[in-house]
C-alpha cells in the first residue's frame, strides 16, 4: 500500500489549524474526520483514500496535536469541541457526517449534542466512554492516567520519554498500546507516524498540552449521568464501531453504550485494540460505506453536496 498525504492546508481559528483535504466527488456525502488523544490527520491515512473514492473527505489536526500547535488556546475537550465547530462553519461546511476516534469521538459527540444542526450524522470509532464497572482495568493504562493526573509528574513522564526514546520508538510504543499486532498497520502509514512524531519531539509545549486534554477527557467522563444524557440529546443516525480487543476503552463500555441508545448501529471488529482504521482499514471502509448506504443513509444525503461550499473548494484562508 502506498501513501501520499494531500497538501497540508491551514486556517486561523483564533490560532493555526492544520488539515489536509482527502479529496472526493464533491457530491459525496462530506466526511470530517476528528482524530483521539495523542493523535493526528494521520490516524486516517489508512482508511481516508478508499472512502474518498465515493465520499468528500477532509481531517484536521486539533489544537495541541499533529500540526496545530495550541498557540495560548486552551487544548481541552471542551476548547476543541468550539474549534471543530468553527471548522465545520467556516471551512468543511455543514452538515457533515463526524467521524471521530477515541477523545474525537467524545469531541463529535459533544458538538452534535451542542449544535445538531452541523451535524448530519456519527461515526464513532472507539469513542471515549465512561470505564464500565464490569470491565477489568488494564494495569498499563492506569497507571498511565493516573501519573498524568499527579500534579508535575504527566510533563515530567513525557518529557522522559522524550529524552530517551527515539521518534521511531515513541510511534511504535503508541501503536503497541492502541493495537493488538501493530504490523497490521500499512507500513507507509507507519513511515507517516513516525515522521510526524520527529517533528513533534521538538515541540515545547507539547507535554502541557497533552496533560490538559488528558484531565479535561477524564473529568467529562467521570460524570457518568451527565454523559449519558448528552449521547441521548443527537438523534441523528450513529454507527459505533468497536475493536472487542481495546485496552484504552473496553469493549464492556461499548455495548453498555450501544444497549442504552438502541437506535444506533453496532459493529464490533474482532481481534482488533483501539484504532480499527489504523489495524483493520478495509473492514472498518467496508462497514462504514456499508451503514452510509443504509442505517445511515440519511445521513449520507444530508451530507451530500456539503463540499461544495466555496470554503472547501477554494482552500479559503489556508496556506500551502
Amino acid at each position: 500500500m502506498s501513501v501520499e498525504l494531500p497538501a497540508s492546508q491551514w486556517v486561523d481559528l483564533d490560532g493555526p489549524v492544520h488539515w489536509i483535504d482527502f479529496g472526493g466527488p464533491d457530491d459525496g456525502p462530506l466526511l470530517v474526520c476528528v482524530h483521539g488523544l495523542g493523535g493526528s490527520h494521520v490516524n486516517w491515512a489508512a482508511v481516508a483514500p478508499d472512502l474518498a473514492k465515493t465520499c468528500r473527505v477532509v481531517a484536521l489536526d486539533l489544537a495541541g496535536f499533529g500540526h496545530t500547535p495550541g498557540a495560548g488556546r486552551s487544548t481541552s475537550v471542551q476548547a476543541n469541541a468550539r474549534l471543530v465547530v468553527r471548522f465545520l462553519e467556516e471551512v468543511a461546511g455543514a452538515p457533515a457526517v463526524l467521524v471521530g476516534n477515541s477523545m474525537g469521538g467524545l469531541i463529535s459527540n459533544l458538538v452534535a449534542a451542542q449544535r445538531p444542526d452541523l451535524v448530519a450524522g456519527l461515526v464513532l470509532v472507539d469513542p471515549a466512554l465512561p470505564v464500565s464497572l464490569r470491565a477489568k482495568p488494564d494495569p498499563l493504562t492506569t497507571g498511565m492516567f493516573a501519573a498524568y493526573f499527579t500534579p508535575g509528574l504527566g510533563k515530567a513522564v513525557i518529557a522522559g520519554r522524550k529524552r530517551v526514546r527515539t521518534a521511531e520508538q515513541l510511534a511504535m510504543d503508541t501503536l503497541r498500546l492502541c493495537c493488538v499486532d501493530p504490523s497490521r498497520v500499512p507500513k507507509a502509514v507507519l513511515r507517516e507516524h513516525i515522521h510526524l512524531a520527529k517533528t513533534r519531539k521538538q515541540y515545547a509545549e507539547m507535554e502541557a498540552e497533552f496533560v490538559t486534554a488528558t484531565r479535561s477527557l477524564v473529568w467529562l467522563l467521570a460524570r457518568r449521568r451527565a454523559h449519558t444524557a448528552m449521547l441521548r440529546r443527537y438523534t441523528g443516525p450513529v454507527l459505533l464501531i468497536h475493536g472487542d480487543r481495546d485496552r484504552l476503552v473496553s469493549i464492556a463500555s461499548a455495548r453498555e453504550a450501544a444497549k442504552a441508545n438502541p437506535a444506533w448501529r453496532f459493529e464490533v471488529a474482532h481481534d482488533i485494540g483501539h484504532v480499527p482504521q489504523l489495524e483493520a482499514p478495509d473492514w472498518t471502509r467496508d462497514v462504514v460505506l456499508d451503514w452510509l448506504a443504509t442505517d445511515g443513509v440519511s445521513a449520507a444525503d444530508a451530507a451530500r453536496g456539503t463540499a461544495q461550499s466555496p470554503q472547501l473548494r477554494s482552500g479559503r484562508g489556508a496556506v500551502q
